[in-house]
């Protein structure tokens, strides 16, 4: 039930935040999806981890996918797997985090650190 899994990465990052003690949070705005459904799900549980961000007292950055993709690339075009191929590049991996949402969020971790200029 959706509640339940709200609930559950409601408790999940808030545990996370307080393990880590980071500073800020870092979020991707959201862009359209054609799929309603899958925008709603990933709305949903944004919201919660903005949520917990806010709760904690953390400073809250939002990021479009056009500038994490420009931070990392240089360009706003740039594709799933290119993103991928410069966070392991960028971070000196073997190979890109996995699964792919984990990339992901590395990738707007990365966009915030730089638009800070390297450091909090």
């Amino acid at each position: 039930r959706l509640e339940k899994r709200l609930g559950s990465i409601f408790e999940d990052i808030s545990k996370l935040i307080k393990k880590y003690k980071p500073d800020i949070l870092a979020c991707e705005e959201l862009f359209f999806f054609k799929n309603a459904k899958t925008v709603m799900s990933v709305s949903h549980a944004r919201g919660v981890v903005l949520l917990a961000g806010q709760r904690a007292g953390l400073a809250i950055r939002e990021y479009t996918p056009l500038q994490v993709k420009q931070a990392l690339t240089g360009y706003g075009r740039a594709d799933k797997r290119q993103i991928q191929e410069m966070v392991k590049l960028l971070l000196g991996l073997e190979e890109a985090p996995r699964p792919d949402d984990a990339a992901d969020a590395v990738a707007v971790a990365m966009c915030c650190l730089n638009s800070l200029g390297g450091a909090k």
